[in-house]
C-alpha cells in the first residue's frame, strides 16, 4: 500500500502540528493544517510557519495541489489562504464545514459569509477518494471534536486531526458547539478497526506526565493498547462519562474567538470595513 513521503512541522505557541505530504514519483504535495502565526495583543498575523513548510517544499521541488483542513480549528488561526495564494493550491476541508458556519455566523453577526461552505475550494464527503500525484486519499468522516472533523487516509496513514492525541494525553475534548462526545468516541473505534500498524499523525500534542518530548505519530496498536480514555475495553457508556465530565474542567482556548472567526471563512479575515481595515470581534457577556 502506497504511503506518502512525510515532514512534520510543530508550532510550539499553539501546539499544533502541520504536515507536508508527497508522493516521491510526480513531486506532487499537500499540506495539511497549516498554521498562521496570530499575535491577540497586538492584532498582527504573520507566515513564518507557513513559510517554513514552503521553504521545505521548495527544497525538494515539490508542486503543492492541495491545503488540507481536517476541521474548523478552535486554537489556531489556518494558514491555507497563505498556501494558496502563493501556490495555487485547493483548500479543503469536510462536506460538514457547512453545519459550523451555521452554529458561528450568527454568533458573530457575520451576515456577509454564506453558510454554504463555498468559502472553500472543496468539500470532502466520507468515503471520497482523490489523488495526490499517484497517491490514492480516502476521506473518513470522524465527527466528535466537532461536526465538520475527516481524517485523511494514505496507505498506511492517516491524519487524525482532533481525535486522539498520544496514548499518554488521551483524547479530543467534544464541548465545542456541535461537539459530541459519544460522536467522538465511535469515530474513534472507526480508526482503530483499522490494521494495528497503520500510522497515525496527531493535529496536537502536549507531552505528558513523565514525558519531556514531544510526539506527532503513533500507531493504531499503541492506541488500542494505552490509550488512557479509550484503550481496548473502555465502552461508549464509560468514556461519555468520563469526556463529559473533563470537559467540563477545560479552559476556553485562547485563541478561540480569531480562530472561529477567521477558520469558517476558509482562514480568512472578514472583509475589510470601509475605513479598509480588516476587523475581529469579540461578543460580549455579562456573567
Amino acid at each position: 500500500m502506497k504511503t506518502p513521503d512525510i515532514k512534520a512541522f510543530f508550532d510550539e505557541t499553539t501546539n499544533t502540528f502541520s504536515y507536508l505530504v508527497w508522493d516521491r514519483e510526480t513531486g506532487k504535495a499537500a499540506v495539511i493544517d497549516p498554521v498562521l502565526e496570530f499575535d491577540m495583543v497586538e492584532g498582527t498575523a504573520s507566515a513564518g510557519a507557513v513559510n517554513r513548510i514552503l521553504a521545505e517544499a521548495a527544497a525538494y521541488n515539490l508542486d503543492i495541489l492541495w491545503s488540507l483542513e481536517t476541521h474548523a480549528h478552535a486554537d489556531h488561526l489556518s494558514g491555507s489562504p497563505v498556501i494558496k495564494a502563493r501556490t495555487g493550491a485547493k483548500i479543503g476541508i469536510g462536506e460538514h464545514i457547512r453545519q459550523v458556519q451555521r452554529i458561528f455566523a450568527p454568533r458573530f453577526n457575520a451576515g456577509d459569509l454564506s453558510a454554504d461552505g463555498s468559502d472553500f475550494d472543496h468539500l470532502f464527503t466520507d468515503g471520497e477518494r482523490f489523488r495526490i500525484g499517484a497517491q490514492d486519499v480516502e476521506i473518513l468522516y470522524t465527527p466528535g471534536h466537532t461536526p465538520a472533523c475527516i481524517s485523511y487516509r494514505m496507505g498506511e496513514a492517516v491524519f487524525i486531526g482532533d481525535t486522539m492525541f498520544m496514548p499518554d494525553y488521551g483524547t479530543a475534548r467534544a464541548d465545542f458547539p456541535g461537539g459530541d462526545a459519544r460522536m467522538l468516541y465511535r469515530s474513534i473505534r472507526r480508526l482503530l478497526a483499522l490494521p494495528e500498524a497503520t500510522r497515525l499523525f496527531l493535529c496536537h500534542d502536549y507531552a505528558g506526565p513523565g514525558r519531556e518530548e514531544i510526539a506527532w505519530e503513533t500507531s493504531v496498536g499503541a492506541q488500542r493498547a494505552a490509550n488512557i480514555h479509550v484503550h481496548d475495553g473502555v465502552g461508549e457508556d464509560e468514556f461519555v462519562a468520563m469526556r463529559e465530565a473533563r470537559d467540563a474542567t477545560l479552559d476556553t482556548p485562547r485563541l478561540l474567538l480569531p480562530s472561529i472567526q477567521t477558520n469558517i471563512r476558509a482562514g480568512r479575515f472578514p472583509p475589510a470595513e470601509d475605513n479598509g481595515v480588516q476587523y475581529l470581534k469579540i461578543p460580549v457577556r455579562f456573567v
